[in-house]
Protein backbone atom coordinates (compact mmCIF):
# COMPACT_ATOMS: atom_id res chain seq x y z
CA UNK A 1 0.00 0.00 0.00
CA UNK A 2 2.68 2.47 1.00
CA UNK A 3 4.65 1.34 -2.49
CA UNK A 4 1.43 2.44 -4.03
CA UNK A 5 0.93 5.64 -2.46
CA UNK A 6 4.52 6.53 -3.00
CA UNK A 7 3.91 6.02 -6.73
CA UNK A 8 0.96 7.53 -7.05
CA UNK A 9 3.00 10.66 -5.12
CA UNK A 10 5.50 10.38 -8.10
CA UNK A 11 3.51 10.28 -10.86
CA UNK A 12 1.06 13.50 -9.78
CA UNK A 13 4.72 15.32 -9.13
CA UNK A 14 5.64 14.23 -12.98
CA UNK A 15 2.43 15.21 -14.22
CA UNK A 16 2.97 18.74 -12.61
CA UNK A 17 6.34 18.95 -13.89
CA UNK A 18 5.47 18.82 -17.34
CA UNK A 19 2.73 21.08 -16.73
CA UNK A 20 5.06 23.16 -15.86
CA UNK A 21 7.41 22.50 -19.42
CA UNK A 22 4.21 23.27 -21.21
CA UNK A 23 2.73 26.04 -19.78
CA UNK A 24 6.26 27.97 -18.81
CA UNK A 25 5.60 31.31 -20.48
CA UNK A 26 1.93 31.30 -19.21
CA UNK A 27 3.60 30.74 -15.72
CA UNK A 28 6.45 33.26 -15.97
CA UNK A 29 3.91 36.05 -16.79
CA UNK A 30 1.59 35.00 -13.97
CA UNK A 31 4.80 35.10 -11.67
CA UNK A 32 5.30 38.84 -11.95
CA UNK A 33 3.85 41.92 -10.53
CA UNK A 34 2.98 44.91 -11.53
CA UNK A 35 3.83 48.35 -10.43
CA UNK A 36 2.14 50.19 -7.98
CA UNK A 37 2.60 53.75 -9.51
CA UNK A 38 0.86 55.37 -6.19
CA UNK A 39 3.61 55.84 -3.83
CA UNK A 40 6.42 56.88 -6.32
CA UNK A 41 3.90 59.30 -7.48
CA UNK A 42 3.15 60.75 -3.84
CA UNK A 43 7.06 61.24 -3.44
CA UNK A 44 7.29 63.35 -6.60
CA UNK A 45 4.34 65.29 -5.49
CA UNK A 46 5.43 65.93 -1.64
CA UNK A 47 8.88 67.30 -3.89
CA UNK A 48 6.37 69.74 -5.52
CA UNK A 49 7.73 67.91 -8.55
CA UNK A 50 4.17 67.96 -10.26
CA UNK A 51 4.78 67.56 -14.23
CA UNK A 52 6.97 64.60 -13.74
CA UNK A 53 4.23 63.32 -10.89
CA UNK A 54 2.09 63.61 -13.96
CA UNK A 55 3.90 62.35 -16.75
CA UNK A 56 4.83 58.93 -14.91
CA UNK A 57 0.84 58.88 -12.94
CA UNK A 58 0.03 59.21 -16.53
CA UNK A 59 1.65 56.44 -18.09
CA UNK A 60 -0.13 53.72 -15.84
CA UNK A 61 -3.82 55.52 -16.22
CA UNK A 62 -4.03 54.10 -19.86
CA UNK A 63 -4.26 50.47 -17.74
CA UNK A 64 -7.55 48.89 -16.25
CA UNK A 65 -5.99 48.04 -12.94
CA UNK A 66 -4.75 51.94 -12.46
CA UNK A 67 -7.66 53.71 -13.77
CA UNK A 68 -10.05 52.20 -12.09
CA UNK A 69 -8.35 52.88 -8.53
CA UNK A 70 -9.98 55.42 -6.42
CA UNK A 71 -6.68 56.47 -5.28
CA UNK A 72 -4.79 56.75 -8.47
CA UNK A 73 -8.07 58.88 -9.39
CA UNK A 74 -8.24 61.24 -6.45
CA UNK A 75 -4.09 61.88 -6.77
CA UNK A 76 -4.63 62.54 -10.49
CA UNK A 77 -7.12 65.09 -9.55
CA UNK A 78 -4.56 66.72 -6.78
CA UNK A 79 -1.64 67.12 -9.74
CA UNK A 80 -4.76 68.14 -11.96
CA UNK A 81 -5.39 71.13 -9.34
CA UNK A 82 -2.37 71.87 -8.82
CA UNK A 83 -0.96 72.86 -12.19
CA UNK A 84 -4.02 74.31 -13.53
CA UNK A 85 -4.06 76.95 -10.82
CA UNK A 86 -2.68 80.18 -11.69
CA UNK A 87 0.27 80.73 -9.13
CA UNK A 88 1.52 77.57 -10.16
CA UNK A 89 1.62 78.64 -14.03
CA UNK A 90 2.89 82.01 -12.98
CA UNK A 91 5.84 80.23 -10.71
CA UNK A 92 6.73 78.40 -13.52
CA UNK A 93 7.10 80.98 -16.09
CA UNK A 94 8.96 83.09 -13.86
CA UNK A 95 11.09 80.53 -13.47
CA UNK A 96 11.60 80.33 -17.18
CA UNK A 97 12.16 84.26 -17.54
CA UNK A 98 14.61 84.38 -14.70
CA UNK A 99 16.64 81.18 -14.71
CA UNK A 100 16.33 79.54 -18.43
CA UNK A 101 15.00 76.21 -17.13
CA UNK A 102 11.81 74.73 -15.85
CA UNK A 103 9.67 71.17 -15.69
CA UNK A 104 6.76 72.92 -17.34
CA UNK A 105 6.02 73.89 -20.66
CA UNK A 106 5.31 77.49 -19.95
CA UNK A 107 8.75 78.04 -18.08
CA UNK A 108 10.59 75.64 -20.86
CA UNK A 109 9.01 78.64 -23.86
CA UNK A 110 10.15 80.94 -21.87
CA UNK A 111 13.55 80.11 -21.25
CA UNK A 112 13.89 79.00 -24.59
CA UNK A 113 12.52 82.58 -25.51
CA UNK A 114 14.94 84.05 -23.62
CA UNK A 115 17.92 82.23 -24.70
CA UNK A 116 16.92 81.50 -28.64
CA UNK A 117 18.28 84.80 -29.93
CA UNK A 118 21.44 85.65 -30.55
CA UNK A 119 21.35 87.89 -27.97
CA UNK A 120 21.79 85.25 -25.78
CA UNK A 121 24.56 83.94 -26.76
CA UNK A 122 26.26 87.18 -27.00
CA UNK A 123 25.45 87.90 -23.04
CA UNK A 124 27.39 84.09 -22.26
CA UNK A 125 30.20 84.97 -23.83
CA UNK A 126 30.52 88.74 -22.19
CA UNK A 127 30.03 87.49 -19.00
CA UNK A 128 32.62 84.43 -19.55
CA UNK A 129 34.98 87.12 -21.05
CA UNK A 130 34.60 89.03 -17.96
CA UNK A 131 35.28 86.05 -15.75
CA UNK A 132 38.25 85.33 -17.59
CA UNK A 133 39.69 88.51 -16.99
CA UNK A 134 38.99 88.98 -13.58
CA UNK A 135 40.92 85.57 -13.45
CA UNK A 136 37.71 84.05 -12.18
CA UNK A 137 36.17 80.48 -12.62
CA UNK A 138 34.91 80.33 -15.92
CA UNK A 139 32.54 77.80 -17.60
CA UNK A 140 33.82 76.48 -20.48
CA UNK A 141 31.03 74.41 -21.88
CA UNK A 142 28.43 77.59 -21.84
CA UNK A 143 31.01 79.30 -23.39
CA UNK A 144 31.28 76.32 -25.83
CA UNK A 145 27.84 76.49 -26.47
CA UNK A 146 27.47 80.39 -26.94
CA UNK A 147 29.85 80.26 -29.63
CA UNK A 148 27.92 77.36 -31.43
CA UNK A 149 25.13 79.42 -30.93
CA UNK A 150 26.91 82.41 -32.75
CA UNK A 151 27.57 80.87 -35.65
CA UNK A 152 24.44 78.59 -35.88
CA UNK A 153 22.56 82.26 -35.53
CA UNK A 154 24.52 83.64 -38.75
CA UNK A 155 24.32 80.46 -40.38
CA UNK A 156 20.38 80.66 -39.89
CA UNK A 157 20.56 84.13 -41.21
CA UNK A 158 22.66 83.07 -44.25
CA UNK A 159 20.65 79.98 -44.76
CA UNK A 160 17.23 81.92 -44.70
CA UNK A 161 18.39 84.43 -47.48
CA UNK A 162 19.42 81.47 -49.85
CA UNK A 163 16.62 79.84 -49.42
CA UNK A 164 14.49 82.87 -50.62
CA UNK A 165 16.88 83.35 -53.25
CA UNK A 166 16.76 79.82 -54.54
CA UNK A 167 13.21 78.98 -53.88
CA UNK A 168 13.63 76.85 -50.98
CA UNK A 169 16.68 74.87 -51.86
CA UNK A 170 18.58 75.44 -48.83
CA UNK A 171 15.68 74.75 -46.54
CA UNK A 172 17.82 71.63 -45.13
CA UNK A 173 20.72 74.25 -44.30
CA UNK A 174 17.74 76.07 -42.92
CA UNK A 175 16.89 72.95 -40.61
CA UNK A 176 20.00 72.11 -39.43
CA UNK A 177 21.19 75.25 -38.56
CA UNK A 178 18.07 75.62 -36.17
CA UNK A 179 18.62 72.08 -35.22
CA UNK A 180 22.16 73.49 -33.73
CA UNK A 181 20.35 76.35 -32.33
CA UNK A 182 17.58 74.46 -30.05
CA UNK A 183 20.22 72.15 -29.01
CA UNK A 184 22.64 74.94 -27.63
CA UNK A 185 19.56 76.44 -25.73
CA UNK A 186 18.62 72.90 -24.69
CA UNK A 187 22.02 72.35 -23.31
CA UNK A 188 22.50 75.31 -21.51
CA UNK A 189 19.76 74.49 -19.70
CA UNK A 190 21.17 71.11 -18.91
CA UNK A 191 23.76 72.77 -17.75
CA UNK A 192 22.34 74.59 -15.14
CA UNK A 193 20.29 71.57 -14.23
CA UNK A 194 23.25 69.70 -13.60
CA UNK A 195 22.22 67.55 -16.37
CA UNK A 196 24.66 67.73 -18.95
CA UNK A 197 26.67 64.60 -18.94
CA UNK A 198 30.53 64.65 -18.22
CA UNK A 199 31.25 63.24 -21.79
CA UNK A 200 29.44 65.74 -24.21
CA UNK A 201 30.70 68.69 -21.98
CA UNK A 202 34.03 67.31 -22.86
CA UNK A 203 33.27 66.74 -26.69
CA UNK A 204 31.25 70.37 -26.78
CA UNK A 205 34.47 72.16 -26.18
CA UNK A 206 36.73 69.77 -28.17
CA UNK A 207 34.33 70.62 -31.21
CA UNK A 208 34.19 74.49 -30.70
CA UNK A 209 37.55 74.71 -31.56
CA UNK A 210 37.25 73.44 -35.20
CA UNK A 211 33.64 75.84 -35.19
CA UNK A 212 35.72 78.55 -34.92
CA UNK A 213 38.30 77.61 -37.53
CA UNK A 214 36.14 76.68 -39.77
CA UNK A 215 33.05 78.90 -38.85
CA UNK A 216 30.86 76.09 -40.15
CA UNK A 217 28.81 73.62 -38.16
CA UNK A 218 29.43 70.66 -40.08
CA UNK A 219 31.17 68.25 -37.17
CA UNK A 220 28.75 69.05 -34.46
CA UNK A 221 25.75 68.70 -37.08
CA UNK A 222 24.87 64.96 -35.90
CA UNK A 223 25.26 65.56 -32.50
CA UNK A 224 22.88 68.35 -32.20
CA UNK A 225 20.68 66.62 -34.22
CA UNK A 226 20.32 63.61 -31.54
CA UNK A 227 20.43 66.90 -28.70
CA UNK A 228 17.33 68.46 -30.87
CA UNK A 229 15.22 64.98 -30.88
CA UNK A 230 15.47 65.19 -26.97
CA UNK A 231 14.36 68.65 -26.71
CA UNK A 232 12.00 67.93 -28.36
CA UNK A 233 10.51 64.81 -25.79
CA UNK A 234 9.10 65.72 -22.53
CA UNK A 235 11.79 64.45 -19.95
CA UNK A 236 14.41 64.98 -22.49
CA UNK A 237 17.01 66.47 -20.40
CA UNK A 238 16.59 63.39 -17.93
CA UNK A 239 17.25 61.06 -20.92
CA UNK A 240 20.41 62.86 -21.85
CA UNK A 241 21.94 62.78 -18.64
CA UNK A 242 22.05 58.87 -18.94
CA UNK A 243 24.05 58.92 -21.66
CA UNK A 244 27.35 57.99 -21.71
CA UNK A 245 28.88 58.91 -25.28
CA UNK A 246 27.57 59.99 -28.67
CA UNK A 247 27.00 56.31 -29.80
CA UNK A 248 24.42 56.30 -26.17
CA UNK A 249 23.10 59.49 -27.50
CA UNK A 250 21.99 58.15 -30.76
CA UNK A 251 20.46 55.45 -28.91
CA UNK A 252 18.67 57.56 -26.76
CA UNK A 253 17.57 59.59 -29.30
CA UNK A 254 16.00 57.36 -31.47
CA UNK A 255 13.76 55.94 -28.37
CA UNK A 256 12.78 59.27 -27.77
CA UNK A 257 11.56 59.27 -31.29
CA UNK A 258 9.75 56.32 -30.84
CA UNK A 259 7.76 56.78 -27.01
CA UNK A 260 7.47 60.07 -27.69
CA UNK A 261 6.23 61.66 -24.45
CA UNK A 262 6.40 58.49 -22.56
CA UNK A 263 10.01 57.58 -23.38
CA UNK A 264 11.01 59.18 -20.02
CA UNK A 265 8.71 57.16 -17.99
CA UNK A 266 9.54 54.36 -19.59
CA UNK A 267 13.37 54.59 -18.79
CA UNK A 268 12.62 55.57 -15.28
CA UNK A 269 10.59 52.25 -15.02
CA UNK A 270 13.39 50.39 -17.47
CA UNK A 271 16.41 52.19 -17.33
CA UNK A 272 19.04 50.32 -19.89
CA UNK A 273 16.61 46.97 -20.24
CA UNK A 274 14.17 49.19 -21.77
CA UNK A 275 16.27 50.48 -24.18
CA UNK A 276 17.40 47.12 -25.48
CA UNK A 277 14.17 45.99 -25.92
CA UNK A 278 13.23 48.84 -27.30
CA UNK A 279 15.24 48.23 -30.15
CA UNK A 280 12.92 45.46 -31.28
CA UNK A 281 10.12 47.78 -31.35
CA UNK A 282 9.48 46.98 -34.78
CA UNK A 283 8.88 43.49 -34.02
CA UNK A 284 7.43 44.02 -30.96
CA UNK A 285 5.25 46.56 -30.75
CA UNK A 286 5.02 49.86 -29.06
CA UNK A 287 2.22 48.98 -27.01
CA UNK A 288 3.40 45.42 -26.21
CA UNK A 289 6.75 47.27 -24.75
CA UNK A 290 4.52 49.73 -22.45
CA UNK A 291 2.44 46.88 -21.48
CA UNK A 292 5.36 44.85 -20.19
CA UNK A 293 7.02 48.06 -18.85
CA UNK A 294 4.10 48.32 -15.94
CA UNK A 295 5.90 44.51 -14.78
CA UNK A 296 8.90 46.86 -14.00
CA UNK A 297 12.36 45.75 -15.87
CA UNK A 298 11.55 41.61 -14.76
CA UNK A 299 8.42 42.24 -17.54
CA UNK A 300 10.29 43.47 -20.15
CA UNK A 301 12.74 40.42 -20.15
CA UNK A 302 9.72 38.35 -20.36
CA UNK A 303 8.60 40.15 -23.54
CA UNK A 304 11.82 39.64 -25.04
CA UNK A 305 12.04 36.26 -24.36
CA UNK A 306 8.10 35.23 -25.55
CA UNK A 307 7.45 37.69 -28.17
CA UNK A 308 4.85 40.44 -28.19
CA UNK A 309 1.53 38.22 -29.20
CA UNK A 310 2.54 34.90 -26.48
CA UNK A 311 3.11 37.79 -23.47
CA UNK A 312 0.11 39.92 -24.57
CA UNK A 313 -2.10 36.28 -24.38
CA UNK A 314 -0.81 35.38 -21.21
CA UNK A 315 -1.43 39.00 -20.03
CA UNK A 316 -4.76 38.77 -20.72
CA UNK A 317 -5.17 35.63 -18.75
CA UNK A 318 -3.10 37.09 -15.84
CA UNK A 319 -5.35 40.23 -15.41
CA UNK A 320 -8.43 37.80 -15.21
CA UNK A 321 -6.72 36.00 -12.48
CA UNK A 322 -6.26 38.58 -10.42
CA UNK A 323 -8.35 37.67 -7.68
CA UNK A 324 -6.94 34.60 -6.41
CA UNK A 325 -3.92 37.14 -5.31
CA UNK A 326 -0.68 36.99 -4.29
CA UNK A 327 -0.69 33.02 -3.40
CA UNK A 328 -0.89 32.12 -7.37
CA UNK A 329 2.05 34.50 -8.45
CA UNK A 330 4.42 33.18 -5.22
CA UNK A 331 3.44 29.64 -7.09
CA UNK A 332 3.71 30.34 -10.53
CA UNK A 333 6.93 31.76 -9.43
CA UNK A 334 8.22 28.92 -7.82
CA UNK A 335 7.73 26.63 -10.27
CA UNK A 336 8.95 28.89 -12.93
CA UNK A 337 12.24 28.83 -10.39
CA UNK A 338 12.77 25.23 -10.74
CA UNK A 339 15.08 23.97 -13.05
CA UNK A 340 14.31 22.41 -16.74
CA UNK A 341 16.97 19.52 -15.38
CA UNK A 342 15.36 19.12 -12.60
CA UNK A 343 11.73 18.51 -13.79
CA UNK A 344 12.57 16.22 -16.88
CA UNK A 345 14.74 14.01 -14.11
CA UNK A 346 11.34 13.44 -12.84
CA UNK A 347 9.04 12.90 -15.66
CA UNK A 348 12.29 10.28 -16.35
CA UNK A 349 11.89 8.46 -12.89
CA UNK A 350 8.24 8.53 -12.67
CA UNK A 351 8.64 6.72 -16.41
CA UNK A 352 11.43 4.06 -14.44
CA UNK A 353 8.82 3.62 -11.85
CA UNK A 354 5.99 3.17 -13.58
CA UNK A 355 7.01 1.04 -16.78
CA UNK A 356 5.51 -2.52 -16.37
CA UNK A 357 8.82 -4.46 -16.44
CA UNK A 358 7.88 -8.04 -15.74
CA UNK A 359 5.74 -7.60 -18.85
CA UNK A 360 8.18 -6.31 -20.73
CA UNK A 361 10.91 -8.87 -19.38
CA UNK A 362 8.03 -11.95 -20.41
CA UNK A 363 7.46 -10.63 -23.79
CA UNK A 364 11.17 -10.80 -24.52
CA UNK A 365 11.60 -14.02 -22.91
CA UNK A 366 8.87 -15.20 -25.36
CA UNK A 367 10.54 -13.80 -28.25
CA UNK A 368 13.08 -15.46 -27.90
CA UNK A 369 11.57 -18.97 -27.65
CA UNK A 370 12.52 -20.60 -31.70
CA UNK A 371 9.96 -21.10 -33.47
CA UNK A 372 9.91 -24.76 -33.92
CA UNK A 373 10.00 -25.58 -30.39
CA UNK A 374 6.56 -27.23 -30.76
CA UNK A 375 7.89 -29.53 -33.37
CA UNK A 376 10.76 -30.94 -31.60
CA UNK A 377 8.59 -31.38 -28.46
CA UNK A 378 6.42 -33.95 -30.67
CA UNK A 379 9.68 -35.61 -31.85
Amino acid sequence: MIKLIAKLTLLLVALIAIGVLWQRGQLSVLALSRIDPVPETRQLVEQERYAEAHDYLAFFMDYPYVQNAPEAQALQQEIDRVRGSFSYQASKLGEGLFSGTSDETIGQAAGVATDFFVIGDLRDLTKQGIHWARGEETDEVIAALATIGVVASAAQLASGAATVGTAGAAAPSVTASTAVKVGTVTLKAARKLGKLPPWLGKDLVKATKTVKRTRKLDSVTELFGNVYTLAKTRGGLTLLSKTRDAASLERMARFAETFGEHAATLYRIGGDVALKTARRAGELGQESIKLAATYGQLGLRTLDRLGAVKFVKYSARASKMTYKGDLIRLLARWLTQLPTWALYAVIGLAGVVWLPWRRLRGGSRHLMVPANAGQHAAA
